[in-house]
């Protein structure tokens, strides 16, 4: 009885070892996508859960993406970031808000960013293959978090031709869920560095607090 317990015991081991290096190749994989793209230009595609009660709220946005820089655009926040100062545009109220970020506020605004940080704060584990929303062949990995971060889990979809993530889904602390489904994304945009830091002129009588 001893022996077959440890038996089963190594093979549990051996097995989980193995899945956990699996999702380490597959996501070393979409770093080296994500940091060879020249530049990606992506249309997605999201949806926040705050808890039952609350309800749901769905919108579409877009975000532009380049090493650490990025601009994302949603129907009530606009978001730059040229790696060191994030500039939050609140639509309605017609302000800006710049700050210097902390690497959980960029990973909250940009997901991919996690594959730059996932061994530091999450545990990968390889869930299995899928079928992405597009009708392309995926693998599934989940991060569990390491620290007591906001961020608790995150569920990766990545198409296993482009090794890109096609969709993420973020559990929070508190019970915030958001899904983000990209619908369609461009490669290879090369942006300049203009297109990742707030220009005022383009926002006339904008209010601009400075918190950093």
């Amino acid at each position: 009885m001893k022996r077959t317990i440890l038996i089963y015991t190594y093979l549990f081991v051996t097995i989980g070892f193995s899945y956990a290096q699996k999702a380490e190749n597959i996501l070393e994989k979409a770093l080296a996508a994500y940091e060879n793209s020249n530049g990606i230009h992506a249309l997605f595609a999201v949806n926040i859960r705050v808890d039952k009660q609350a309800g749901s709220e769905s919108f579409e946005a877009t975000i532009d993406m380049k090493g650490d820089k990025f601009c994302l655009v949603t129907p009530d926040i606009h978001t730059w970031c040229d790696g060191k100062t994030l500039w939050t545009y609140l639509v309605r109220a017609n302000e800006v808000n710049i700050t210097h970020p902390s690497d959980e506020d960029v990973q909250t605004l940009n997901p991919v960013m996690l594959l730059r940080r996932y061994k530091k704060d999450y545990k990968p584990a390889y869930i299995g293959e899928s079928t992405s929303d597009l009708g392309k062949p995926a693998n599934d990995i989940k991060l569990v978090a390491k620290n007591n971060i906001d961020i608790e889990t995150v569920e990766l979809q990545i198409d296993r031709v482009t090794s890109l993530p096609v969709r993420i889904s973020v559990a929070m602390k508190h019970g915030i869920n958001s899904t983000v489904r990209i619908s369609k994304m461009q490669t290879a945009v090369n942006q300049p560095e203009s297109v990742f830091v707030f220009n005022a002129a383009n926002y006339p009588g904008v209010l601009e607090v400075d918190l950093r």
